[in-house]
């Protein structure tokens, strides 16, 4: 059995998934370089291949066709916006992805970003480094309200540890019904009200075909709210975002995620003031990395077993 490996993350910050592959008898081809890929250059890459990890890489309905012996594409991950589904299906391709395995490092960044934005972190810091002895007043998460966008594993952490700091917590989730949210402690809401009346706000939703926080939405923001975006860049307006930022009615935005990756340097959302960004390094964790990449080759060696995968995605 053999996996090619197109991801550069794979075992990158833990040994586990490779011991693990080496017991269960899984060969690795690695086919790291000019991640991530795409077209032709993709197809090259799955010459022959039965099994692809995948990381961003574009599995449309073309490399599929391209790729006949495929059996089974893995997402070393849980978002599967990159691969087609239907047209996996239909060529009889299994789909599985790792979900939850990065909850808690996405979590923890979330929260990470809250506190710097929220405590103006940054702003001190460059203040510091330039020379300055500067007071910056910041704003106490305790009794704020958090809204999460997206209430499913990743939000849930994030609402776990937010009820540590005092936080009230709100959320929508169009695929959560409200009572499983109330259940968890959260009260829910619309988008719009969950929008319009959180302190902050943060998102853990898939992205569609067009943004979720959309300009009118941001601009119903409360003034001197912030905003967190470690999930999927295409899922604010990035421009619209820019312009409350430099309007001022924004205290922050920190975002891990962008609708183009990596965003071109004169970008001008880079150029807002009080943006903390940082390179999607969510999933980036040393326990995060052992259970995506373990969990994804577990499931590729029960698909080329003919067993059913643990993380199917239907």
């Amino acid at each position: 059995m053999r996996l090619t490996v197109l991801t550069p993350s794979f075992g990158k910050l833990s040994s586990t998934p490779i011991a693990r592959a080496a017991a269960l008898g899984l060969e690795l081809d690695h086919r790291t370089e000019n991640h991530p890929k795409s077209g032709q250059t993709l197809i090259d890459a799955l010459a022959g291949a039965e099994a692809v990890l995948v990381g961003l890489d574009t599995i449309d309905a073309d490399v599929l066709a391209a790729c006949p012996e495929l059996k089974v594409v893995a997402k070393h991950g849980a978002g599967v916006d990159n691969i087609d589904l239907d047209a996996a299906a239909a060529a009889g391709v299994t789909v599985v992805n790792t979900p939850g395995a990065n909850a808690d490092a996405v979590a923890d960044l979330t929260m990470g970003l809250l506190i710097m934005g929220a405590r103006r972190i940054r702003e001190a810091e460059d203040s510091l480094r330039a020379g300055r002895w500067e007071v910056f007043f910041g704003t106490e998460l305790t009794g704020k309200q958090l809204g999460i966008l997206g209430f499913g594993r990743i939000g849930r952490a994030v609402a776990r540890r937010a009820v540590g700091f005092g936080m009230r917590i709100a959320a929508y989730d169009p695929f959560v019904p409200d009572h499983a949210i109330a259940e968890a402690g959260a009260v829910p809401m619309s988008l719009a009200e969950a929008v319009a009346g959180s302190d902050f706000l943060t998102l853990h939703l898939p992205a569609g075909d067009e943004p979720l926080l959309h300009r009118e939405l941001i601009e119903s923001m409360p003034a001197g709210a912030g905003l967190i975006n470690a999930a999927r860049g295409g899922l604010v307006d990035e421009p619209a975002l820019a312009s409350a930022l430099h309007e001022g009615n924004l205290s922050f935005a920190a975002l891990d995620a962008f609708a183009t990756e990596p965003p071109a340097a004169d970008d001008p959302l880079l150029h807002a003031p009080n943006l903390i960004a940082t390179p999607h390094i969510g999933a980036y964790s040393d326990i995060a990395n052992a259970n995506m990449g373990s969990w994804a080759v577990e499931d590729v060696v029960r698909v080329l077993q003919g067993e059913e995968p643990r993380f199917p995605v239907h």
